[in-house]
């Protein structure tokens, strides 16, 4: 026997598993959270487990309460929250996403010659899920994970066209108003053609074209693009890779399991 209780084991686990970084504040509420993930604990094992004092570890419960992170367990102390459930099902769903559409990226960029990525909506930004770079010495790169507007970018416009009324007046209501007339007439064009694209928008000399990616109820779920040199992917060659941007959002709808008639 070594000696040590249930709580004393995972204290000494936690202990083992969290590592220490700059961000002295969050490592204190990944302390708490570590603190509970393997059930309810009340507010004095927390302490203990954690080693902060009392009043550091009421406010940090307090705030991991309000956004949702944590929640009283009736008398058996705090436990996980249910916005943690709600992010775990985000990341769940965006790793299933990534792992159905990667074959389909790849056949884009071969198809096209250009780099090809994924992005889904966060709030009022893009990310870059997955990513399959070109094999041209000059190409573009965008970083999985990386976070990018919606304003700028034809990514960006895919998922504006396809957003409610509301929800569109107000991201573009975030840039000046003769960008958002622009904007607003591009995202319209957008949705006619079924498909965007931009030329040095985000980034001077880099072009590219997306296309959405919908699920089985119409909801866009993804946008796949390509992008490169706007002397590759300029004003005129834009409509050249639309078909093969779009034959790839189809691909990867498919491996979703949406039936198109």
């Amino acid at each position: 026997m070594d000696g040590l209780t249930g709580d004393d084991r995972q204290d000494d686990e936690l202990a083992q598993r969290a590592p220490a970084t700059a961000v002295g504040t969050l490592d204190r509420i990944v302390d708490i959270l570590n603190a509970v993930e393997a059930g309810a604990r009340s507010y004095t094992d927390i302490t203990r487990a954690t080693g902060l004092s009392r009043p550091t570890a009421h406010r940090l419960i307090r705030a991991l309460e309000l956004h949702g992170f944590l929640l009283q367990a009736g008398g058996a102390g705090y436990a996980l929250g249910p916005r943690l459930l709600s992010l775990a099902s985000a990341a769940m769903r965006d790793l299933r996403l990534r792992d159905l559409a990667h074959p389909g990226l790849e056949r884009l960029a071969k198809t096209t010659g250009e780099s090809a990525q994924l992005y889904v909506r966060d709030g009022d930004v893009r990310v870059c899920v997955d990513a399959v770079e070109s094999e041209s010495e000059l190409r573009t790169i965008v970083v999985v994970g990386a976070t990018l507007p919606l304003t700028k970018g034809s990514a960006g416009k895919v998922f504006l066209a396809w957003a409610g009324t509301d929800d569109r007046r107000r991201v573009l209501a975030t840039v000046t108003p003769e960008e958002s007339v622009r904007l607003a007439r591009m995202v319209a064009t957008t949705a006619r053609r079924g498909w965007a694209d931009s030329i040095g928008e985000r980034e001077a000399g880099v072009a590219s074209v997306s296309a959405p990616v919908f699920d089985a109820v119409g909801t866009t779920v993804a946008a796949v693009s390509v992008s490169g040199p706007a002397n590759r992917i300029g004003a005129l060659r834009g409509r050249h890779y639309a078909p093969a941007v779009l034959a790839a959002a189809r691909e990867i709808e498919a491996a979703l399991g949406v039936a198109r008639s």
